[in-house]
């Protein structure tokens, strides 16, 4: 069974950092696609990078040159690095992963349950 538990969420002020992870059980996360995806209130969830087998990244717009995604497979665990962070990064934060889908769109077979980024200017 395919388990995806976030970490590393809290508050930062504007121009800080935070490093959010998934631990991920149940398969090898080399194996899949990952992703990051987040979702404010009122809006709808956005992707944020992606990370495939070979471990070529993508990002979104908003975040490139200030997020990085990586993994390690030894611990099987995913992360997101977010410097230079913005308010408008504020937003829950989601890990996925999927055995063949890796787009920056919400369809993913597995999800986990969310870590909250409060940014504050």
């Amino acid at each position: 069974q395919v388990q995806l538990v976030e970490s590393g969420g809290g508050s930062v002020q504007a121009g800080g950092s935070l490093r959010l992870s998934c631990a991920a059980s149940g398969y090898t996360v080399s194996t899949y696609c990952m992703a990051w995806f987040r979702q404010a209130p009122g809006k709808r969830r956005e992707g944020v990078a992606t990370i495939d087998s070979a471990g070529s990244a993508s990002y979104a717009d908003s975040v490139k040159g200030r997020f990085t995604i990586s993994r390690d497979n030894a611990k099987n665990t995913l992360y997101l690095q977010m410097n230079s962070l913005k308010p408008e990064d504020t937003a829950m934060y989601y890990c996925a992963a999927d055995r063949t889908r890796c787009w920056l769109l919400p369809v993913y077979n597995y999800w986990g349950q969310g870590t909250q980024v409060t940014v504050s200017s």
